[in-house]
């Protein structure tokens, strides 16, 4: 996550950087084969148990309904499209697919298709009535689908589709009449708007005509950015991204959580689901702001982007409950790292508040990432400053190896980060944070 802090460096505004990843799950580690778009598929998992004939005969009439509804967007074939609709729908429901369907005109997909879990049909006792209907039905369903030169494999999104059966017929009844039971539909960017894409040789920007001017400045950083990334961390993560720029803050929340503060970050990184198992992460995004991302500079972007970009090359190597000091302090280096600029104007509260008071006493806590204001800035430069250390005194390939063993250890103890520490870099915490007050007396002192 970018949050937005006015900095003047030679005249240039510089963004204050953190990258929270929003883990919903992530890529495989190879780059990506353009082809054509796969055939539309509806996946269902074999049946768990004695299912009866009605049920396999709808189960049947559904996947056909969503396989041609698939089939007819990769077509553009908007009356096949709208066919899989129910025609007697709320009029306001028929135009906002009508809409989707036209604002996904230039969007490449690679693929997109819809996965079936009949096993997880609501309870027909909560189901809206719906006049006329011979049946409704509520199966999980889930958008599969890739964006062609950006995305190594499918993601999967919820789409909370309640379907109703006409004259033997199944047709999508609504997207929004299931939310009051927990299934609610996932909204990408063709959901709000016409959709424009720009590409480059290392993945696409994914935004709306208004924002086309913001679009090509980070169009022309996202090559060199992502070589950047991999000149650090090297090249065994996919080395494609997508860039969303949403008009509004409704779309950016749909992108990266409702509840998320949308308002005070410049950037987020995201992702649908991570399996650092297999070092994969599916649907990563990097999102950033309609309000506040436009006044970036050229250098405050391209730091926002090498940040960003640093957490979706080493996102299938975290662990959720990794210590955020050394996850935000690596993604601050890689940003800042070839930008000439010296860490007591990137830090200038950290440098500040050494002139006052000293060094800091500890590494930032996990909790103090979670703070606003003065705190949440402090914790950011502080692990950026800790990063510098290590790659400054210990060598570039030790923090990238403290980052690759810490990252892997989770919700850790202090112990076993004293344990660690000592693994990679010969130093406990105690040692570790004396070198680092140390190294700050000498840079900034």
């Amino acid at each position: 996550m970018a949050r937005f802090r006015a900095l003047l460096v030679a005249g240039v505004a510089i963004a204050l950087l953190g990258g929270l990843a929003l883990v919903a799950t992530q890529p495989t580690g190879h780059d990506v084969i353009e082809q054509a778009p796969a055939p539309a598929q509806v996946f269902t998992p074999p049946n768990q148990g004695a299912v009866a004939p009605q049920t396999d005969e709808r189960a049947v009439a559904v996947q056909s309904l969503l396989r041609a509804r698939a089939d007819a967007l990769h077509r553009r074939d908007e009356k096949a499209f709208m066919a899989s609709i129910d025609p007697k729908a709320e009029p306001a429901f028929r135009d906002a697919q009508l809409m989707l369907f036209r604002n996904l005109a230039n969007v490449p997909l690679r693929e997109w298709s819809y996965s079936v879990v009949t096993q997880r049909s609501l309870d027909p006792s909560v189901l809206p009535n719906v006049e006329g209907a011979q049946e409704l039905w509520a199966p999980e369903i889930d958008l599969v689908y890739a964006l062609r030169g950006a995305d190594p494999s499918p993601t999967r999104r919820p789409m909370g589709y309640l379907l109703v059966k006409r004259a033997n017929s199944w047709f999508i009844r609504s997207d929004t009449d299931l939310l009051g039971v927990g299934r609610r539909t996932w909204r990408g960017p063709w959901d709000f708007g016409p959709c424009l894409v720009i590409t480059t040789g290392r993945g696409l920007v994914l935004t709306h005509p208004a924002r086309e001017a913001m679009a090509r400045r980070v169009a022309a950083e996202i090559d060199s950015a992502v070589n950047a990334v991999s000149s650090v961390w090297g090249t065994d993560w996919p080395q494609q991204v997508v860039v969303v720029l949403p008009d509004s803050s409704d779309e950016m929340r749909a992108m990266v959580g409702s509840n998320f503060p949308v308002e005070s970050v410049v950037a987020v990184s995201v992702a649908d689901r991570v399996d650092t198992d297999k070092n994969s992460a599916e649907g990563q995004r990097v999102v950033m702001s309609p309000t506040s991302a436009d006044a970036l500079s050229v250098t405050a972007l391209r730091i926002v982007l090498r940040h960003e970009f640093t957490h979706i090359a080493a996102r299938g190597s975290t662990v959720d409950g990794s210590p955020m000091w050394l996850l935000e302090g690596f993604a601050d280096y890689v940003g800042y790292r070839d930008s000439g600029i010296p860490l007591g104007q990137a830090a200038p509260d950290l440098n500040a508040s050494m002139l006052t008071t000293g060094p800091p006493s500890r590494l930032p806590s996990d909790e103090e990432f979670r703070a606003q204001g003065r705190t949440l800035d402090m914790a950011y430069q502080q692990s950026f400053s800790v990063a510098r250390f290590v790659a400054e005194r210990l060598g570039e390939p030790k923090l990238i190896e403290l980052y690759q063993v810490l990252a892997k250890a989770g919700r850790a103890s202090p112990e076993e980060i004293d344990d660690l520490l000592v693994s990679v870099v010969g130093l406990n915490r105690e040692q570790f944070v004396a070198g680092w007050q140390e190294y700050l007396r000498e840079t900034l002192g």
